[in-house]
This record gives C-alpha cells, sequence and structure tokens, in this order.
C-alpha cells in the first residue's frame, strides 16, 4: 500500500497492519517472545534475532508511526521519556547546547536540567512563539532547537515553519513534541522538523491503558543513528504495549474529532465563568497563537487550561471537587482527567524559568458527553 495514495484515517488502520500470513488475522499478532530460531549462523528470518534489536509487533507500530507523519522512520520506546533521552544520545556530546522553550513539560525539562546537564549538555531557555526570541538564543554550541506546539500546560503555539528556517539557516536540528496534537491534527516534518517526538501514552494510544514514546524522522542517516542508539540503551517498547498503542491508533482520528468537539464548547464555558480570569486553548480567536495554530493544524485538539481567581489553592479546589474529571497526571486518553500542573506535572519547573502559573488547572477533555462535562466543571468552580 502506497502511504501517498491514502488519506490519514485509511493509512491509521491499515499501515503497517498487513495480516498475518500464517493464519490471515487481520490484526498483527502480538509476539511475546525474546529470542528467534535462526536457519543456520547468520540465517534470520526476516532480519529477527533478538527483541530488544527488533520484534515484528514493534515493527508494526513503527511503520504505522512512520506513515501517519509522512516520516522515512518511526521507533517506538517504552516511553515518551525514554525517546527523548536517546534523542539527546544520539544528536548531542558533552558541551553542546539546545534550545528549548519556556513552556514545555515538566519531565523534559527535568530531563535535560537534572539529567543531560550532568553529561555537559547545556540549554537556554526562550520564547518559542517569538523567531526572533529563538534566534537571540542560538550559540556556535547549539545542535538542536526543540519545541512543543501545542505547548504544556500553557498551550502555546509556535510556527513550525518558521522556527525550521531559523533551524536550517543555523545549521541545526528542529525537535518538535507533536504529542498534544497527534500526527492527525499537525504533521511537523512536513512544515520543515527533523524530528517528531510523542509520547504515545497519550493521544495515540488514546485509552490510557500503555505506556510508550516514539520518534519518527525522514533523514535516512539520521534514522539510522536513532535506531543504533534504540537497540544499544535499549528502553523499546515491549510488543503488548506496541499492540496497544497500535490498536489505539486505529481510532485515532475519530477521537481527535470529538476531542476538539469537546474542548471548543469546554473553552466557551470557561470564558463565560466569572471565577476564571483567562483561558488558554489556540482555538479561542483571542489566543495569540490562534492563527498559526489555525494554519499548521487541522484543529485545536482537546487540552485546555485557565487561570481562576484566588490564587493557588482555589485551582486546587477546583480539581478537588470535580467528579467527572478524574483528578490525575497524563493525558490524551478517552475519559477526561484534570490536574493542577504546579503541583502535579510541572512540579519538577518549580522555581525556574518554566514554573507555571500556581492558579493554573489544566483540562485533558475527553470524549464524554459535552453537557456532562459542562455541568461538572460548573459545579466544580462553585
Amino acid at each position: 500500500m502506497s502511504d501517498q495514495q491514502h488519506s490519514f484515517e485509511t493509512l491509521a488502520i491499515h499501515a503497517g497492519n498487513t495480516a498475518d500470513p500464517l493464519t490471515g488475522a487481520v490484526v498483527p499478532p502480538i509476539y511475546q517472545v525474546s529470542t528467534y530460531k535462526q536457519d543456520g549462523v547468520g540465517g534470520l528470518r526476516g532480519g529477527y534475532e533478538y527483541s530488544r534489536s527488533a520484534n515484528p509487533t514493534r515493527t508494526a507500530l513503527e511503520e504505522n508511526l512512520a506513515a501517519l507523519e509522512g516520516g522515512r522512520r518511526g521507533l517506538a520506546f517504552a516511553s515518551g521519556l525514554a525517546a527523548e533521552d536517546c534523542l539527546l544520545r544520539t544528536l548531542l556530546t558533552p558541551g553542546d547546547h539546545v534550545v528549548i522553550p519556556n513552556d514545555a513539560y515538566g519531565g523534559t525539562f527535568r530531563l535535560f536540567a537534572k539529567v543531560a546537564s550532568r553529561w555537559g549538555v547545556e540549554f537556554s531557555v526562550a520564547d518559542t512563539s517569538d523567531v526572533n526570541a529563538v534566534r537571540a538564543a542560538l550559540t556556535p554550541r547549539t545542535r538542536a532547537i526543540w519545541v512543543e506546539t501545542p505547548s504544556n500546560p500553557l498551550l502555546g503555539i509556535t510556527d513550525i515553519a518558521a522556527v525550521a528556517g531559523v533551524a536550517r539557516q543555523a545549521g541545526v536540528r528542529l525537535v518538535v513534541d507533536n504529542t498534544f496534537a497527534s500526527p492527525y491534527l499537525q504533521q511537523p516534518l512536513s512544515l520543515g522538523a527533523d524530528v517528531v517526538v510523542h509520547s504515545t501514552t497519550k493521544y495515540m494510544g488514546g485509552h490510557s491503558d500503555v505506556v510508550g514514546g516514539a520518534l519518527v524522522v525522514s533523514d535516512p542517516e539520521l534514522a539510522e543513528e536513532l535506531a543504533f542508539h534504540q537497540n544499544a540503551m535499549g528502553a523499546v517498547a515491549g510488543p503488548f504495549d506496541a499492540w496497544l498503542v497500535l490498536r489505539g491508533i486505529k481510532t485515532l482520528a475519530v477521537r481527535m474529532d470529538r476531542h476538539d468537539e469537546n474542548a471548543t464548547k469546554v473553552a466557551d464555558l470557561l470564558t463565560r465563568h466569572p471565577k476564571v480570569t483567562q483561558v488558554l486553548y489556540p482555538g479561542l480567536p483571542e489566543h495569540p497563537g490562534h492563527e498559526v495554530a489555525a494554519k499548521q493544524m487541522k484543529a485545536f485538539g482537546g487540552m485546555v487550561s485557565f487561570r481562576v481567581t484566588g490564587g493557588e489553592e482555589a485551582a486546587v479546589e477546583v480539581c478537588n471537587r470535580a467528579k467527572l474529571f478524574t483528578l490525575g497526571e497524563s493525558l490524551g486518553g478517552v475519559e477526561s482527567l484534570l490536574e493542577h500542573p504546579g503541583r502535579m506535572t510541572h512540579a519538577s519547573a518549580a522555581g525556574s524559568p518554566l514554573e507555571v502559573p500556581a492558579d493554573l488547572v489544566r483540562l485533558s477533555v475527553g470524549i464524554e458527553n459535552a453537557d456532562d462535562l459542562l455541568a461538572d466543571l460548573t459545579q466544580a468552580l462553585g
């Protein structure tokens, strides 16, 4: 099947999902196996020898990921941070420098600040929605620009094509974390990015029952370097986890449509609520990144953040009073979640330039009935 001849929805169901040649099963089997019988020394069947190096279920997922992002190769990992760690150690050496966003996932910041920095990798923080700020943050030792769009948790928007131009001019790689958008809503490689990062735990898996990560690239040389490090470091997706993500992706398009529809209604409610001081959702015309998001995204996604009157304690109380919205970390599942980023997912950024407002609440709007979600938020706000 040529990926160029089929729509996203069709690729999500069929790419990498060839029928099992033995039984005709339409779903790829879970190859729960560590090693493979060889037909003589070096006589590998399909290139499989040991499941850290390759596993047929993981191969199916990786082919699917590459097709959906329009890349040459996808690589599946045990978590999003495992994917990020592999990428950093592939692209960088001690003494190198990375520009990271001033609004990023707390785990990504922790990886740079507490792990990569001990290895001699330096970083600078920039507002990546401002192309001039990104350019000003570059140094002679910069090797990569790291972007999240929409960002976590403030839903900032970065013009991927514009920043890609800066990266090309400087001769550095552009990395885009596409977790919040998913490839259904946004395809960074087509806009000039070099690497796409995913936490497949989120929208790709979609059911809060798996942890995983992914990288997708177009450059064949970079793909080979990443694959070498993936095997050498070993933080690969297990076969059952790969199967769960592959299953989740089949419904990604229909789920994202509903996430976006519900999030739009939630954002509208919040903009009219007297106890809400600010709503952060790129689908709102007043959002500073609205026009860029409309240009590079199919729709605006299912993540909404907002700030409340009364400060930190009031925000925590909203989280505690919610009933249908489940208080918990993570995002992108069919069920709606809410959290207090300052005390939860972004606690590691406290005291840093990435510290989030204490009065902020982040929502992952699920696919339940929208009226039920609106009623729960109304009672939670009091």
